[in-house]
């Protein structure tokens, strides 16, 4: 049996929550929670999670059907007539693949899983740099989500929402994941493709551009792998 403090963290499958899975393992044990939303890659993610708790050997984990998203739509991973939109850096608009408070339902179900577990963290790998768009991924929405947790958790319960990574690059998250050993080949971060990852959406091109300016090869395989500057 560990000593260690219990932490929940939430694996989409993705780069920013296989980094963050390794930053919690330093000081935590560990138990996992992943969505099935009826994103478009919702198979292939379900996979990456799964190898990346079995890299750990993560005993506690949770799945949890959250497929109302996909009911409700309104962007393009779950809806199928929203076309994922090509990757566009440069832009300050809410991309097309932001999903209508997502990560408020997402640390909603995390909190009820931590308070039953007793857990006193729950780890999300947000990063205010993706897409530059996303309002459920900067860091005064994870504060006032942690005013939320005090207020409706019992009073004995204590647990934060811990953001490593979100005022890092890309760049200098692939640099942590690789001084932690994190298993970043099995990660996916693909929006619309779960064979080979498509290197043409807004995830693929943050992925790629982080790599390059790395210095370091992606692990995984693309159907295009352009240069993005």
């Amino acid at each position: 049996m560990s000593n260690k403090s219990l932490a929940v963290v939430l694996v989409s499958g993705g780069m920013d929550s296989c980094v963050s899975a390794a930053i919690a393992a330093k000081n935590y044990e560990l138990a996992f929670m992943h969505l099935n939303y009826g994103q478009k890659t919702e198979k292939r993610e379900l996979r990456a999670f799964t190898e990346i708790a079995d890299f750990y050997k993560v005993e506690k984990r949770l799945v949890v059907d959250a497929r109302f998203f996909n009911t409700i739509g309104g962007s393009s991973l779950t809806d199928e007539n929203i076309p994922v939109s090509p990757a566009d850096l440069s832009s300050e608009d809410i991309p097309s693949s932001y999903v209508p408070f997502r990560n408020a339902n997402i640390l909603s179900m995390a909190t009820s899983y931590a308070e039953t577990l007793s857990a006193v963290k729950i780890f999300i790998g947000a990063v205010e740099e993706d897409s530059s768009g996303y309002p459920d991924c900067r860091q005064d929405f994870y504060d006032a989500f942690n005013k939320v947790i005090a207020i409706g958790t019992k009073p004995e319960t204590q647990i934060e929402i811990v953001t490593p990574l979100i005022k890092l690059k890309k760049s200098e998250i692939i640099r942590r994941g690789v001084d932690l050993a994190a298993p970043l080949q099995l990660s996916w971060s693909c929006y619309q493709s779960e064979d080979e990852a498509c290197g043409e959406c807004d995830s693929c091109a943050l992925r790629l551009r982080g790599f390059r300016q790395a210095g370091l090869e992606d692990p995984i395989k693309y159907k295009k792998r352009p240069e993005y500057l």
